[in-house]
């Protein structure tokens, strides 16, 4: 159902209407970057941002346990960039956010597969030596080459220390021993799946924001949604059984969007024509967009 044939209550304001593409000196920034071609599987990662900006229709402007309504807030939605697959693609990346962060607070970057986190972030950041990352993520993404699967290789080898960069939600049988070694070797903080047995989302991601954000760095966030349960995001090819709960992901979203140092925010993984009739996937996704809203909101 289209957002033009859901009921309209003049007193239940829909979430999409808080993106328009009017206001261009927004506290908030949405923007789609529809990667899919370097996918070490096939992907039609491509459809999503569409797909999520419809979702938004599906929820109200309100957050009941933060008491925040969003519409006291501003919000633009820049669209999506052209083809921004390969080299060529990166480059139009780059034309796109890299002045982002001087005119808005928040930028929130709808992917597309995981490898939009490299060029999403080196655009923002032509320097990053003194800039942190989180992930939520099932893999380390430390794969050699250029592909989904080694964003936060590249991130390093552009410049991003290991030791500013924290992985929440890694996986047992999601990762190599060669590449878990990896992380280790360049000082990667590796917060597990099994540590989150036993350790809160709130307590982690204070941790996460402690170490990244050292010294007031700003702070990049990935927010892979395969690190939840395959139940919960079946639109993601590379979920896993015994993943995180759909619940814990979207607090990560609002403790870590609540922070100042962070600066950006890519949701990714997710295959848009993979997903349930019931959208369970695309729909977890904008509840992330507004978890995200509501965090800043919430500074």
């Amino acid at each position: 159902m289209s957002a033009a044939a859901l009921p309209h209550d003049p007193k239940w304001v829909r979430a999409h209407t808080l993106f328009t593409t009017s206001n261009k000196n927004a506290d908030v920034a949405l923007i789609g970057v529809p990667a899919h071609e370097s996918s070490i599987s096939a992907t039609s990662a491509h459809l999503t941002p569409a797909a999520i900006r419809s979702a938004l229709a599906r929820y109200s402007t309100f957050s009941t346990s933060a008491d925040i309504d969003l519409v006291g807030n501003t919000f633009t939605d820049l669209g999506d960039v052209h083809s921004p697959d390969g080299t060529d693609g990166h480059a139009r990346v780059k034309a796109a956010v890299q002045n982002l962060l001087s005119v808005h607070k928040l930028v929130v970057a709808l992917g597309g597969d995981n490898s939009i986190t490299y060029s999403v972030a080196a655009s923002l950041w032509p320097d990053l030596t003194n800039i942190g990352l989180v992930t939520f993520d099932a893999h380390h993404d430390l794969r050699d080459g250029n592909s989904n699967g080694s964003p936060v290789w590249q991130l390093i080898q552009a410049g991003l220390p290991g030791k500013n960069i924290v992985q929440i939600g890694i996986a047992d049988f999601a990762n190599s021993a060669e590449y878990s070694a990896r992380a280790k070797e360049h000082g990667i903080t590796v917060i597990s799946r099994a540590d989150l047995r036993t350790h809160s989302i709130a307590e982690v991601v204070k941790r996460a924001l402690d170490i990244a954000g050292r010294g007031g760095r700003e702070i990049y966030v990935d927010l892979d949604v395969d690190v939840c349960d395959r139940a919960v995001v079946p639109a993601c090819p590379a979920a896993m059984p015994g993943g995180i709960s759909a619940d814990e992901l979207r607090q990560g979203a609002f403790l870590l969007a609540a922070d100042k140092r962070v600066r950006a925010i890519d949701i990714t993984e997710i295959d848009a024509a993979l997903d349930t009739p019931d959208q369970r996937t695309i729909r977890l996704a904008a509840l992330l967009v507004l978890e995200a809203a509501s965090g800043f909101a919430s500074r």
